[in-house]
């Protein structure tokens, strides 16, 4: 890729960062802009990568041979217009990742739950074995202090996403399916449309390692609490298995009973001021809710489990609203902020206070909160007896580093 000028729209989106830095290791110079500053801008600067924030048509330079954007980002913009008037070639993120992998030994990961850890073990297990793989993941891992690795091999590793059928850019050798349960309300219209989706990508792919097979694999003494990490940890030894054959139980147990986890997969960040100890984490389905909330149970058997939710989406949170209440409603106190609407336009039948009332009538101690700083300053109240989460898909991460200024 040297003497390629990439340019990148959307660049701090987790995916998009993690492809940047593969495209700088291959020798191409990398551009990029974000709407706003975050933790992966930031990275992607402090390796050489120009950030922009803001999106304009001057962006663009003259002289890039490609732009790359993100799944998020529409024809109308400015830096996607400006690219098709320099007669630049132009692909979506999937497309984009999907070219890269083209004749490599590819594991792929995917499924509703799970699979950020599930990649990060695999990309880890071949790691400590020596096999140095190239390793895309959808979290920042602090093994590599990135949500890249840089390998020498053949080999390359990628968390695979669902949405929109995104996944279908691969052929993978391996396909690793951690589970299958419906979301992305707004594409799929129902479960048969979802699991359709994951049927076609079984298809194309050489291998398929679903639960019927991991099931039957044991897995070590993990760091991490909860039986799905141990389900995570079974799918990506039979993964790895199943690529490198070579490579011994002890050395895959070894690596997975040192797998430290990755950036808001239940990340502890600190005390806070009266106390109570702040975790983090991206459950934003029904069921990673409740399996989060279960394992804080069974790590912290003595103490108050207090959550405060970021709902992701109107549709998803409308779609599976009496999981979500359900879920919520396993807590100690759970307090819902207003849902994050990303693409959506406002719909009155989600919004947190009715998940509030819906939560609290499957006997849950749930309150709808205003924002940010109403929740900043109601976990900086929590004392020693109380375990603290900040949990979404959105940005409810930051209210918690505040509180713990």
């Amino acid at each position: 890729m040297k003497g390629q000028k990439i340019h990148m729209v959307g660049i701090g989106g987790i995916g998009m960062s993690a492809l940047a830095q593969y495209y700088r290791s291959q020798g191409a110079d990398v551009t990029g802009s974000d709407r706003e500053v975050s933790p992966t801008t930031k990275m992607l600067e402090e390796k050489g990568i120009t950030v922009l924030i803001g999106q304009q048509a001057d962006n663009v330079p003259e002289d890039a041979t490609m732009l790359v954007y993100s799944a998020a980002i529409q024809g109308e913009n400015p830096e996607r217009i400006r690219g098709r008037e320099l007669g630049i070639s132009e692909l979506v993120y999937p497309e984009a990742l999907g070219k890269v992998t083209e004749g490599k030994r590819l594991i792929a990961v995917v499924g509703t739950h799970g699979k950020t850890t599930t990649t990060a073990m695999i990309g880890k297990i071949l790691e400590d074995a020596g096999k140095d793989p190239t390793v895309i993941v959808g979290s920042i891992v602090p093994q590599w202090h990135s949500n890249f690795r840089a390998g020498s091999s053949d080999i390359f590793v990628v968390e695979a996403c669902e949405y929109r059928r995104h996944f279908l850019a691969f052929h993978p050798d391996v396909l690793v399916v951690t589970n299958i349960e419906w979301d992305h309300t707004d594409f799929y219209k129902t479960a048969k449309e979802f699991e359709a989706a994951f049927d076609e990508i079984k298809q194309q792919s050489q291998t398929v390692i679903d639960s019927p097979i991991y099931g039957t694999v044991s897995a070590p003494e993990l760091k991490l609490p909860g039986e799905f990490n141990k389900e995570n940890a079974r799918a990506a030894k039979a993964g790895v298995k199943a690529l490198c054959p070579d490579i011994s139980d002890s050395v895959i147990d070894e690596s997975l009973s040192s797998f430290r986890g990755t950036w808001r997969r239940f990340e502890h960040k600190g005390t806070l001021p009266e106390g109570a100890e702040l975790y983090d984490d991206y459950a934003h389905h029904p069921t990673s809710i409740e399996k989060t909330i279960g394992a804080a149970r069974e790590k912290f058997p003595d103490k108050k489990i207090v959550v405060f939710f970021h709902p992701h989406l109107y549709s998803r949170t409308r779609d599976l609203f009496d999981g979500f209440a359900e879920s919520l409603a396993k807590a100690d106190q759970t307090y819902i902020l207003p849902v994050y609407a990303a693409r959506e336009p406002f719909d009155p039948s989600a919004t947190h206070d009715a998940l509030a009332e819906a939560a609290n009538k499957k006997g849950g101690n749930a309150k709808g909160v205003n924002g940010f700083e109403e929740t900043t300053e109601l976990l900086k109240t929590l004392g020693s007896d109380t375990i603290a989460f900040t949990m979404g898909a959105g940005d409810i991460y930051k209210a918690g580093e505040e509180a713990l200024k």
